[in-house]
């Protein structure tokens, strides 16, 4: 390790800043965020910091360096372009034991600054010691996502109980089982929300039944299969997960991102293959969440187009159990941008519909009246069901057989198939395409051609197909 990672306590400590352009003034905004008194010795000033010296946050000293501005100064940082007199502060600093920074030059630091995660009070210091400053960067940017912009107010409202949590519990382990099981519930979340009265109520109900888990479920669109189009809230969410329930969509890229101690349980159902029924995967949630764990129920998609989120909530709901939704992106949006067909468009089609080739448990029909109206864009989850069915229905209410179609499978992938055709083709095209699927019908599928950008086109047996 070739630094000591600590955080100093900069409060009412004299700091010398030695320069006062640019540079200067970005490590003078830290220093000003941790209370120092900053003092400042420099000929030239940027117009930012004779900001800072108007409003009278910093002050001004001197022009040139003197080896007296050192007493009673607690840290010193030199931000100028005089190599001499760099190497002279450094020198003089390092004899009289004070902290010293020359910056952009590591051989003559004392103390580096780190990358910052400012959540204060919760504050996360990254560094590569110099080496690796690039690759700092993209860490501190993936961190960064998956801490909630307000994840210091629940370090905060936990330091205001602290003593009376050290009271209730005189024992150390008691105390270190409280806290767990109290960031690890729905605490949290209400903190995260604003609603910190509910918070506190959690909170106390913990204290006084220490031994009761409060469990919860939450809901989790995983979009439509690319991880990268995950939403950060996911991403959070499902590094805080103890179970994790997840659909046949779902890719193992997509599960590699949950917590690595959580469990994870396939609960996937396929058209036409033995799976998991409905009702038993709301009861081994229900199960989950009265054992106080948090369960993660991860779909494709968007949970509350086509995934039966809601018969789930209801559920949650019925049985008394804290539950939340994070929206995921639905394959009709992810699949259409990746394919280059846009949903709707001012010259082809004024809204778009989705429908799903699934027939409803009692038998309703759809409203082919509506759908056939070939200004909507049709957009058909699990379209391969009854794909027959619907192309003939269509056609049959007035729907054009030339009316242009296009079947996507793996879409936002790199396995990503795009096969375009025509309505009265349906049943052809879709035995070439792979499932599952999605398929869009309307005057906006003659834009693929000219915007697919994810796949370049190619020919194949007269299909435009990318594959």
């Amino acid at each position: 390790m070739d630094y000591l990672p600590v955080f100093l306590d900069l409060k009412n400590k004299y700091v010398l800043v030695v320069g006062a352009g640019e540079v200067a003034f970005n490590k003078i905004k830290l220093l000003l965020c941790a209370k120092a008194v900053v003092n400042i010795v420099a000929k030239d000033i940027c117009s930012e910091i004779r900001s800072l010296l108007f409003e009278k946050k910093v002050s001004w000293i001197s022009n040139e360096f003197q080896i007296s501005y050192l007493k009673n100064i607690f840290l010193v940082i030199a931000a100028t372009s005089n190599t001499k007199l760099n190497e002279k502060i450094f020198k003089k600093c390092n004899k009289l034991k004070i902290l010293i920074n020359v910056v952009d030059d590591q051989s003559k630091c004392s103390f580096i600054f780190p990358s910052i995660i400012d959540r204060s009070p919760l504050i996360v210091a990254l560094s590569s010691s110099g080496t690796a400053p690039v690759l700092l960067r993209l860490l501190r940017k993936k961190i960064e996502s998956i801490l909630p912009m307000r994840l210091g107010d629940v370090a905060r409202i936990a330091g205001k109980w602290r003593s009376i949590v050290k009271n209730h519990f005189s024992n150390f382990l008691e105390r270190k089982y409280f806290w767990e099981k109290l960031f690890n519930s729905i605490f949290v979340q209400y903190v995260l929300n604003g609603k910190e009265k509910k918070a506190i109520s959690i909170l106390k109900k913990i204290i006084k039944e220490p031994s009761k888990l409060i469990g919860e479920i939450i809901l989790v669109g995983a979009g439509p299969g690319n991880s990268d189009l995950l939403t950060l809230r996911a991403l959070q969410v499902m590094q805080e997960a103890d179970v994790v329930l997840y659909d046949n969509l779902v890719s193992q890229e997509i599960l590699n991102l949950v917590r690595r101690d959580a469990k994870c349980i396939y609960v996937g159902k396929r058209a036409g293959l033995k799976s998991i029924t409905q009702d038993k995967i709301i009861k081994l949630l229900i199960f989950l969440a009265k054992q106080g764990k948090k369960v993660v129920r991860l779909k494709g998609g968007d949970s509350f187009i086509f995934g039966r989120g809601g018969e789930e909530l209801e559920a949650a709901k019925n049985a008394n159990i804290n539950f939340q939704v994070v929206p995921g992106i639905t394959a009709g949006i992810g699949l259409s941008a990746y394919s280059g067909i846009p949903l709707t468009h001012r010259d082809y089609a004024q809204g778009v519909i989705f429908i799903t080739g699934c027939k409803c448990i009692n038998n309703t029909s759809n409203n082919w009246s509506v759908l056939c109206d070939s200004s909507y864009t049709l957009v058909v989850y699990m379209g391969s069901l009854n794909a027959l069915e619907i192309s003939e229905k269509l056609i049959l209410h007035g729907r054009l057989k030339s009316t242009p179609i296009a079947i996507i499978s793996n879409g936002t992938t790199i396995n990503q198939k795009v096969i375009i055709g025509r309505l009265d083709e349906i049943d052809k095209i879709f035995k070439l395409s792979a499932s599952p699927s999605l398929l869009i019908i309307g005057q906006v599928v003659l834009l693929h051609k000219k915007l697919a950008w994810f796949k370049k086109l190619t020919n194949l047996n007269n299909i435009e197909t990318t594959s």
